[in-house]
């Protein structure tokens, strides 16, 4: 088997996080973090690779490099949050899909298909733990496992399994 931790970057402003973003990634790194990582995948974007680098100094892995798979990054994120904005508060990939059902179908099989890349180069019992952003981390699930995963809020996740070729999510606890 083979694991990925998804999980939404904490608070920001702009592109860096944010003294409570900080905090708030330091408090996961005492309670949440599931190591060790075979891997530490961040989008490209500052506020996830801040978000990982705080993960990765408190699993005490420093010695793993951060990779960027900027393929995890939409290229049209401004039509997601035009979207989401449009589905309303607390959309899941459901309502943004009523509202632009080319959009949540290209993009989660784009997204999908890097992270299946992301989770078949871990070594078998491998886990990884990738950063990255809401809803595009949701629309990468969906476009894996057909799974439609809730909302994440800043600095939650889900955990992605693979088993011989079969992938799910659950709640990441």
């Amino acid at each position: 088997m083979r694991y990925a931790e998804l999980r939404r970057h904490t608070d920001n402003e702009g592109d860096h996080l944010t003294p409570q973003g900080i905090a708030d990634a330091e408090a996961i790194s005492r309670n949440e973090l599931h190591p060790p990582y075979a891997a530490f995948i961040s989008t490209g974007a500052a506020r996830a690779t801040e978000a990982l680098d705080i993960f990765r100094r408190a699993a005490g892995q420093d010695d793993v490099p951060v990779t960027e798979v900027i393929g995890l990054r939409s290229s049209v994120e401004d039509r997601w949050r035009e979207s989401a904005k449009a589905a309303g508060k607390g959309a899941d990939l459901e309502a943004i899909r009523a509202v632009d059902p080319d959009l949540v179908e290209k993009e989660s099989s784009l997204l999908g298909q890097v992270l299946r890349g992301v989770v078949d180069a871990l070594p078998d019992g491998g886990r990884a733990l990738v950063v990255g952003h809401s809803p595009t981390n949701e629309a990468a699930v969906l476009g894996l496992t057909g799974q439609v995963v809730r909302p994440l809020g800043k600095g939650e996740g889900v955990l992605l399994m693979e088993d011989d070729g079969r992938y799910w999510a659950e709640p990441l606890h």
